[in-house]
């Protein structure tokens, strides 16, 4: 196993080019490192990671699920990357032992109302090839999850679960093996690009290096990285914190694998369901709070530029505005555990509160609009000699490689590779 370390050289490279930067260590970054150097092995590749480890935010912090894709619009980017990320990823973890099962889930209605919308998922399925997939009945559901109460459901065979952290940093192992030369830098935050005629410089906060083009793969900072390179952006990333519970010993026996309920079609998010983790454990989970810091993992964390940034923004009191109510409902949810666990009781109504304890907490970059509308399909820009994924929501860790082989077409084009 390679080991990534902070780079001890101070100043510029000066007997170095890189052909490609990459900005950003996370998995869909990661990804593209792996699927740009394999198909151009002599090629130079860096990748720059602020933190001291890959995979340190959204992909590190997420439910770990590989997802089937049964949510999305048929013939959107998200429908196909996820379909072709997930086939790719499953096959990438079998020949490299990244720890994951394709384990199943189901989705279920616990009310009559949640009916239409669970059929409108199901011919979503069916249309983006989602394999196996096939509607049961509240008594089907108690065969595969004995302790889940509803009227109906979707069994989906092909969702898994799967350690994306373990993911990311096997991309990068193996890209570097590949090519000697090329490098992942961690610990270093990028600061800036000087623009040149055929080489530009990268500047971050310990380094400078040459590279004649840039991908930026940034989640939470997008919108930021895409500002300072000069690209227009119609969007903002707005920060929404998930928290989670973890079921205790004793109560681990109440879920088999994964249970979802229908998602309130007219609330951005899939709603608060259980997870099985591939590393051990389940967690329940997660809500979805507006958090006063982009990077902010406890419920009270707070940072004044990032909350700026979005109380500033128009389309962040838009959605105020359309949603405040299922606001208002995630906010006392996330203060109060006797409520976290009311909505839990609508999948499983045998949980009390000693079969929950505190568990970790994740931060999801919403791209919205200046109409305050949820951007919901990946989005990706170019600049002067750069890509930028301005938006890479979930499934983005499922597509990953699709992503990433997207990435190496638009970069084939864009920089005559």
């Amino acid at each position: 196993m390679i080991k990534f370390e902070a780079s001890k050289i101070k100043g510029l490279e000066e007997d170095k080019i890189y052909d490609i930067t990459i900005i950003g260590g996370g998995i869909v970054g990661a990804a593209t490192l792996y699927r740009l150097q394999n198909k151009y092995p002599y090629s130079k590749i860096l990748l720059i990671e602020k933190e001291e480890r890959l995979a340190p935010h959204q992909t590190g912090n997420n439910s770990g699920v590989i997802h089937s894709g049964l949510y999305y619009k048929p013939g959107s980017k998200k429908a196909d990357t996820c379909v072709r990320g997930r086939h790719a990823l499953v096959q990438f973890s079998k020949e490299y032992k990244v720890n994951h099962d394709v384990c199943g889930k189901v989705v279920v209605a616990t009310d009559e109302s949640e009916l239409p919308f669970m059929e409108k998922i199901f011919n979503n399925g069916i249309a983006n090839n989602t394999e196996g997939i096939r509607k049961i009945t509240g008594d089907e559901v108690r065969e595969i999850e004995p302790e889940c109460v509803g009227i109906a459901g979707i069994h989906v065979p092909c969702t898994g679960i799967i350690n994306f952290v373990q993911a990311t940093n096997r991309f990068a192992e193996l890209a570097i093996a590949k090519q000697a030369e090329s490098k992942v830098v961690l610990g270093e935050t990028y600061k800036e690009i000087i623009h040149g005629d055929f080489v530009s410089t990268v500047i971050t906060d310990k380094n400078k290096y040459r590279s004649k083009y840039f991908i930026f793969c940034g989640g939470l900072q997008s919108d930021r990285l895409a500002q300072n390179d000069g690209v227009k952006t119609d969007m903002q990333i707005v920060g929404f914190r998930g928290d989670y519970y973890d079921l205790t010993d004793q109560a681990m026996h109440k879920v088999k694998n994964l249970i979802y309920p229908v998602p309130n079609p007219a609330f951005p998010f899939l709603g608060v369901h259980f997870t099985r983790m591939v590393e051990g454990g389940v967690e329940c989970g997660p809500n979805a709070v507006f958090t006063f810091k982009r990077e902010g993992y406890g419920k009270t964390d707070f940072d004044l530029k990032d909350t700026m940034d979005a109380l500033s923004y128009g389309g962040t009191w838009k959605l105020f505005a359309k949603h405040w109510k299922f606001g208002l409902d995630e906010y006392k949810r996330a203060f109060s555990k006797k409520l976290f666990l009311k909505t839990l009781q609508r999948l499983i109504p045998s949980l009390t509160m000693e079969d929950l304890k505190p568990g970790r907490a994740g931060v999801r970059a919403m791209a919205l609009g200046e109409d305050g509308e949820m951007i919901e399909d990946f989005k990706i820009e170019y600049g002067q000699n750069s890509i930028h994924v301005l938006n890479a929501p979930s499934p983005a860790a499922t597509a990953c490689m699709a992503i990433g082989d997207d990435i190496v077409a638009m970069a084939e084009e864009r920089f005559n590779l």
